[in-house]
């Protein structure tokens, strides 16, 4: 089957709840469209953010997960302090002349940190018509989100899987445990602080895809600023 030359990204961010001075989540989103083609893979995401946003007092990802675990496990195997938010995604496997469309679950975690920055681990569970856990590595830096995806295997003789859509929630309903006077005590983390101003245009956001045949696509998109009173 022939690959669309032609692959277009848009991008979206929130911050449910939206509110400037206070911890909340950090939910971003893609979507990738291709000509009339087959989809091409793609291997990596570099997503762009306020540098202003308060990752390292997030109290997020305190232990870590290794992918050997993961893979063996899924996620049940990891720490609970080391889970990092959740979410999902559209994959789409060429059979055929047939375009087969999967709902796939997402969880992150933190990785094992070789060199200071906060390394994820994103464990990607699909059941059907592909039964596989694949685990995919980024980073997170200052301003910065790379997530870097392998070539992934669908069904035998046929294409590489490519990712169509994707939804991931930093923070949000997560449980961790400390332990207070010897007891193991469960608590929720705080979340993502953003700041108490709101920049002029919003909360800018910038995503560069790159693609299996080498080709890029880019989107932009600014989280505005709900009014108050």
């Amino acid at each position: 089957a022939g690959a669309s030359a032609a692959q277009t990204a848009s991008i979206t961010a929130r911050f449910p709840p939206e509110r400037l001075g206070a911890a909340t989540t950090v939910s971003f989103g893609f979507h990738i469209a291709a000509g009339d083609g087959v989809p091409i893979p793609l291997r990596g995401v570099q997503l762009s953010y306020p540098r202003n946003l308060g990752f390292a007092t997030s109290g997020l990802g305190l232990a870590a997960c290794s992918t050997s675990v993961l893979e063996a496990l899924g996620p049940a195997g990891c720490p609970a302090n080391s889970q990092m938010g959740y979410g999902s995604a559209q994959v789409e496997i060429p059979i055929g002349p047939a375009l087969v469309r999967e709902n796939v679950q997402l969880a992150v975690f933190a990785g094992p940190s070789p060199d200071g920055y906060l390394h994820l681990l994103v464990c990607v569970t699909g059941e059907t018509p592909v039964i596989a856990v694949v685990v995919l590595s980024g980073v997170l830096l200052p301003g910065h989100l790379k997530i870097d995806i392998p070539p992934i295997p669908s069904l035998p003789e046929a294409p590489y899987v490519s990712v169509t859509q994707m939804q991931l929630t930093l923070g949000g309903q997560l449980t961790y445990y400390e332990t207070v006077h010897g007891a193991r005590v469960a608590y929720h983390p705080a979340g993502v602080g953003l700041p108490s101003r709101c920049p002029r245009g919003g909360f800018r956001f910038a995503a560069t895809f790159a693609f299996l045949d080498h080709s890029r696509s880019s989107a932009r998109t600014a989280v505005r600023c709900q009014r108050r009173g």
